[in-house]
């Protein structure tokens, strides 16, 4: 039997050998507009991470690493590209500016927002399907994620730029253990990151996004622990209760144990043993005809 696990895991690490991690790409190339500089803080860019041609699905899924708006967790971006890769989703890790380096709404959405328009704009050089393309993110990147699934537009057909002619509508979204509200059950500093120190209501009602939730919202899987002091799981709790009133269908996931930022709780390259949250999730992906049955 132990025979038979290795070859198993050297499968699986040969599988994800085979996918390839493209170089990272400004999502401006004439630079990003409201940069305050031009160094490696002020440009957002993604990083291509392909899924292997033989069991690539065409779906793909833009990854939003978590931080508090202050920083990137490294675990919660390429770590997830490679387990995605692993079921043929091709995934592209978003770099996006931070409150950290002098920014404020709407900068970390307008980030956002255009890597989705970049990824479906090049469906063709990378062989995807522009109908299947999603969004994914992890505590703040999961707030960003969320702002996106509430706060996307279908592009301007008048735009000098032709990637601004694309919907920024991701297909559906993953929050992982997210930040959801401006309020008191969200997270203070991710808030002040986003917000600034004192932010009106109106702001503050806008980036909640339990509240921005509409019949247009795209199909969510959300994820939480009961044990998570850094985001209350009310957080996941309220967006799955705003989804199913919008009549938008979700997948929620509340785990008894777990501290806040697990990630996959493994280390490539084999993620032979994550969290079941990840397994939850293929799953879904199969049910959304991201993963093939």
């Amino acid at each position: 039997m132990k025979f038979l696990a290795a070859v198993l895991a050297m499968l699986s690490f040969t599988s994800l050998l085979r996918a390839a991690v493209l170089p990272e790409f400004p999502l401006w190339p004439d630079g990003a507009p409201g940069a305050l500089g031009t160094g490696t803080n002020d440009i957002p860019t993604l990083t291509p991470y392909i899924a292997d041609p033989s069991i690539a699905t065409g779906a793909c899924v833009v990854v939003c690493p978590g931080g508090g708006y202050g920083g990137l967790a490294s675990h919660e971006g390429p770590d997830y590209a490679l387990f995605l890769n692993k079921h043929g989703v091709t995934a592209f890790v978003l770099k996006y500016r931070l409150g950290s380096h002098g920014y404020r709404h709407p900068i970390m959405l307008n980030d956002a927002a255009r890597a989705v328009r970049v990824v479906r704009s090049r469906w063709g050089e990378y062989k995807l399907d522009p109908r299947r393309i999603g969004i994914m993110g992890s505590s703040a990147g999961g707030h960003l994620a969320s702002t996106l699934l509430t706060h996307f537009d279908l592009g301007n057909a008048e735009a000098k730029d032709p990637v601004d002619r694309v919907s920024s509508r991701p297909d559906l979204g993953i929050l992982c253990y997210p930040v959801i509200t401006m309020e008191a059950y969200g997270h203070t500093g991710s808030r002040d990151n986003l917000l600034g120190k004192f932010p009106s209501a109106e702001l503050i009602h806008l980036l909640s996004n339990e509240k921005q939730v509409s019949p247009g919202t795209p199909p969510t899987f959300l994820w939480h622990t009961v044990e998570d002091q850094a985001v209350p799981v009310r957080n996941s709790l309220e967006f799955a209760s705003a989804l199913q009133r919008s009549g938008v269908s979700f997948d929620l996931h509340i785990y008894q144990q777990g501290r806040h930022g697990i990630g996959l709780q493994a280390k490539p390259p084999g993620f032979e043993n994550p969290h079941p949250w990840a397994l939850d999730l293929v799953y879904w992906l199969k049910v959304q005809g991201f993963v093939k049955r």
